[in-house]
């Protein structure tokens, strides 16, 4: 099924890592990097935060491999730890904001920004979603060139995936139009 829906391999993979697999653990993160990736990049994370928050979620899943009670439900996990963390981080960056001592801080409501959070969590949960319903060559292509920041370049997404630069804008865009059309 999906990265978010039931997955027997990816249940294989989370308790062969857990036993100490390095190759499982690679492909692990192989699958669900975009995942991780993506989720940051809606918070809007600065490039050096979106790090920090990807090592925390692979060190946390390191922490809990053998306590993963949905092994092959891994990628939904993954996304929350990271929208969890993304969250955590905002909230102590926006406390560590630098004011000028002679200027009092305006009350912020942020109750708005939370509302604002669960909703963009949610466009972007279900439209990785749908994203996963996509053909395998426009998932793959897809998550290539936009779940990483900054953005790899054509070149680099070429090479890595064996497709010709020349027919990477056209299915990116066909791919593109596919992803419009479940969202409609």
């Amino acid at each position: 099924m999906t990265a978010f829906g039931r997955d027997d391999e990816v249940a294989a993979l989370v308790v062969a890592a857990a036993n100490g697999d390095d190759s499982a653990w690679r492909a692990l993160v192989e699958r669900y990097s975009a995942v991780v990736w993506s989720v940051s990049r809606a918070h809007r994370l600065g490039h050096a935060d979106a790090q920090d928050v990807y090592q925390y979620v692979w060190l946390t899943l390191t922490q809990n491999l053998h306590r993963i009670k949905e092994p092959d439900r891994l990628g939904a996990w993954l996304a929350t730890v990271t929208r969890r963390e993304c969250l955590r981080f905002l909230g102590q960056s926006a406390r560590q904001v630098p004011t000028d001592s002679a200027l009092e801080p305006e009350y912020v409501d942020e109750s708005a920004y939370a509302d604002a959070f669960t909703l963009l969590e949610e466009r972007n949960a279900e439209l990785w979603r749908l994203v996963e319903l996509l053909p395998e060559t426009c998932r793959v292509l897809l998550r290539a060139l936009f779940a990483c920041d900054p953005p790899p370049s054509y070149e680099e997404v070429s090479s890595r995936l064996g497709m010709p630069i020349g027919s990477m804008g056209p299915t990116r865009q066909r791919c593109l139009d596919r992803l419009r059309h479940l969202l409609a």
